[in-house]
């Protein structure tokens, strides 16, 4: 019995994340209502909260379903990249652009997710994270063999910091001032001079 009673609470969560993530990829984050995944599920809001402590970690499980996602098409396209690092460099932050204006609700959905003040974010989303940085570390290692570890980790998240900035702004069009056709080659002419060098000292 308790076997059965599991197997539907899994089933449950499994539906609420699907629906939640439906509900975001096309409304955005802050369109998400319980009584809304309630109906799509076919459950009572009560439930919702049986299964999750609250909407935050209903959203950070899609969250964690959309990292997944951005992480494979960082991986594949650094697959397909040149051995060159600067160029790989290029083409991931290139690939992380598509992804973002593909999935763009569900991307801004994996920073904008509220949090309690002074709250960690989940061990998941630090390790994903990591994931994320590693794959631009390797290049940048390549490019500045001197850097110490510590350097190397700040610059990491300074280049994806950059990156990151470009694309959200990017998604704007407005706010950027650039047309979405020529971030790409905004991306591009960023990394290829910040890493030009291969010096930062």
């Amino acid at each position: 019995m308790a076997g059965k009673v599991e197997e539907r609470r899994r089933a449950l969560r499994e539906n609420l994340i699907a629906h939640a993530e439906r509900r975001i990829a096309a409304d955005g984050l802050s369109s998400l209502r319980a009584r809304d995944l309630a109906a799509d599920a076919g459950c009572a809001v009560g439930a919702i909260y049986n299964v999750f402590g609250d909407l935050t970690d209903l959203v950070l499980a899609v969250n964690a379903r959309t990292f997944d996602k951005l992480g494979a098409t960082v991986s594949e396209a650094l697959a397909a990249a040149p051995t060159d690092a600067v160029e790989q460099l290029v083409v991931m932050s290139q690939g992380y652009h598509r992804f973002a204006a593909e999935n763009h609700n569900l991307w801004r959905a994996m920073f904008d997710v509220d949090r309690a003040e002074g709250e960690s974010a989940p061990d998941w989303y630090l390790r994903e994270m990591g994931r994320l940085m590693a794959y631009i570390a390797a290049p940048l290692s390549v490019i500045f063999p001197d850097l110490d570890e510590s350097d190397l980790e700040l610059m990491t998240r300074a280049l994806f910091s950059s990156v990151h900035g470009i694309v959200l702004l990017a998604l704007d069009e407005a706010a950027s001032g650039v047309p979405t056709d020529e971030i790409d080659r905004m991306i591009s002419l960023v990394l290829r001079q910040l890493t030009a060098a291969g010096d930062i000292s």
